[in-house]
């Protein structure tokens, strides 16, 4: 798994620096990505709930160096803030799907020799997450010391 998070994190990057931008970490890029998922405006709360943050300073951080950067902007609706990607973070996140459908989707079909159904993977890999949300729940609830 964490030879795993850190390959993807490497890909995050190098897709992203494929589509034009440099300097911008895996979070960032990631972060952009899903403002533009649906294409609705995204409270902080929304963003930590879809990845799995619990330290909301990290998104705090990400989304004022992208807003920073011209690739998302925010705006209060009712008593929230929200965000979305401005025209130039649309045009990014649209040239990162074509690198990733270009590389990253025919390497996936070379490996797999399309025996493999991406969507079942993705559904297997949310399953694993699932289990290790779970054990960080029950770990904090057991007293290791007294074993």
């Amino acid at each position: 798994m964490i030879v795993a998070k850190n390959a993807f994190e490497q890909w995050v990057t190098r897709c992203g620096t494929a589509s034009g931008v440099t300097g911008y970490s895996p979070l960032e890029l990631l972060i952009l990505h899903l403002i533009d998922y649906i294409s609705r405006p995204k409270r902080m709360a929304d963003i930590c709930f879809a990845l799995k943050i619990e330290d909301t300073h990290l998104v705090s951080y990400a989304l004022k160096k992208l807003a920073k950067g011209g690739f998302v902007e925010s705006f209060r609706q009712g008593k929230d803030t929200v965000f979305v990607n401005t025209p130039q973070g649309a045009i990014l996140v649209s040239t990162y799907r074509d690198v990733r459908k270009q590389v990253l989707s025919r390497a996936f079909q070379s490996l797999t020799k399309g025996t493999v159904n991406l969507e079942e993977m993705a559904d297997t890999m949310r399953a694993f997450a699932s289990v290790y949300e779970q054990a960080a729940r029950n770990v904090e609830f057991h007293d290791y010391e007294s074993d």
